[in-house]
C-alpha cells in the first residue's frame, strides 16, 4: 500500500492551502484513532518535512481501529 506524505506548508495539486491543511488534519485523526484502538504509532524518521511512521498492534487492536475508522466515515457522511 503506497504511503502519501502530506504537509501543511505544501500547496495541494489544485493550489489551495486549505485542502492541504484538511489532508493533514485527516492524517492526524487517523493516527489518533489508531492510538485510541491500542496500536503503537512510532516516528521512524524525518527527512525535511516528510515524516516516516509505523503503526503496529494486535489483530484485535487493528479490528478496533477499523471499526472506529468505519464509524467515523459513516458519521462524516451523515453530516
Amino acid at each position: 500500500m503506497p504511503t502519501t506524505a502530506l504537509h501543511a506548508h505544501t500547496m495541494s495539486p489544485d493550489g489551495t492551502l486549505r485542502e492541504a491543511l484538511d489532508a493533514t488534519d485527516d492524517i492526524n485523526r487517523i493516527l489518533t484513532l489508531a492510538r485510541e484502538a491500542g496500536m503503537l504509532v512510532t516516528l521512524d524518521g524525518q527527512i525535511g518535512g516528510e515524516k516516516y511512521q509505523s503503526i503496529a498492534g494486535s489483530l484485535n487492536a487493528f479490528r478496533r481501529f477499523a471499526r472506529a475508522l468505519c464509524n467515523g466515515s459513516t458519521q462524516a457522511a451523515a453530516r
